[in-house]
């Protein structure tokens, strides 16, 4: 692959995204925080939330004064929460370890929470124009069809060797190379946009003649897609809890979990514990709503939602639980299928 980077980076200047908002200024705190976000998330979802997030947290201070239920509420419908907790936990650490930034090397970005060697190398190609490859989804999905790699990108042998051959792609002479911050912006930009999962432009594809995918007609297959295993499905019963005012009753996740740290409905895991629950809350069960289901990474939970009524002044607030109106939601941290069932209330 004669002259990747010269090559790349012409159809960068036509055909890549200039305009994004992390891109204007490129500081290391920005490059950090989109790249978190865009580790699960598509650019346009992430956007809103980029913005948001920068302005009630400008830098790496801001974020590090906040408590992690403001996090967690900005975050909150973006999913993959220990994302959120990581960036936190992140700024709280630069702030006391690091003068309140984000170090300038690969050893010490890699050594806080959240942070791998891709998103370490972002971060430095992009907020300081140093020469680190990236290798994010997008990235082995164009390299394994340049090279033909059949097995799956994952496979240890497999990264390893797209690692390498992400080094070697690097622009490291010629006007290239002062350009590392827009190459690895190019880089991802021709994944996302032009070397798509599904329907590649091939024809527009400044490599095609290069690429042995595209030669050998494999490009559909290639790469392969990771060994499934099958996914188990859980079920909680999740107690809608109202008062005659009309809040509903949030307990703060305290324990291990996906959802950790967030506010959520009590649950009860059979009609034996949700029986139980609903003395316990002393709660009349007015009726049950439509089950459904949420599609986590490793797992589905089906969800049983009811409808149950309580006297306020006899079950009370404390640190674990909380009445909520319907209109405070947004002020919360609340996992996406608790916000969607209680938006659906009102």
């Amino acid at each position: 692959m004669k002259a990747f980077a010269e090559r790349l980076l012409q159809w960068f200047d036509a055909h890549g995204r200039h305009d994004l908002p992390w891109q204007h200024p490129r500081t290391p705190y920005r490059v950090w925080l989109s790249e978190i976000m865009l580790q699960q998330t598509q650019v346009q979802t992430a956007i809103p939330y980029f913005e948001r997030f920068r302005q009630r947290f400008p830098d790496v201070a801001a974020l590090a004064a906040a408590n992690e239920g403001e996090v967690l509420a900005l975050w909150s419908g973006l999913g993959y929460y220990s994302r959120a907790r990581n960036l936190h936990a992140t700024a709280i650490a630069c702030f006391e370890r690091h003068g309140g930034e984000l170090p300038k090397t690969m050893e010490s970005l890699i050594s806080l929470p959240g942070i791998g060697r891709s998103t370490a190398a972002a971060i430095l190609s992009q907020a300081h124009g140093e020469p680190h490859a990236i290798l994010d989804g997008n990235v082995k999905r164009v390299l394994t069809r340049q090279m033909g790699l059949t097995d799956w990108p994952g496979k240890p042998a497999v990264e390893r060797l797209l690692w390498t051959e992400a080094e070697q792609r690097l622009p490291r002479t010629g006007s290239a190379s002062s350009r590392m911050a827009d190459y690895t912006q190019a880089v991802m930009d021709f994944g996302a946009t032009l070397c798509t999962p599904r329907k590649p432009r091939c024809s527009d594809c400044p490599f095609a003649l290069d690429c042995c995918a595209h030669q050998s007609g494999q490009v559909a297959s290639i790469p392969a897609s990771k060994p499934k295993k099958a996914i188990p499905t859980r079920e909680t019963h999740m107690l809608v809890v109202r008062n005659a005012e009309g809040a509903v009753l949030l307990e703060h996740r305290q324990n291990a979990g996906v959802w950790k740290g967030l506010w959520s409905l009590p649950e009860a895991a059979d009609h034996e514990a949700l029986a139980l629950a609903r003395l316990q809350l002393g709660a009349k069960t007015l009726h049950e709503l439509p089950e459904f289901t949420h599609v986590f990474s490793h797992y589905r939970l089906r969800i049983r939602p009811s409808v149950h009524l309580v006297d306020r002044h006899v079950l009370r607030e404390s640190d674990a639980l909380r009445w909520v109106s319907l209109h405070q939601l947004d002020t919360l941290g609340l996992p996406s299928p608790v916000r969607k069932l209680l938006e659906s209330l009102e």
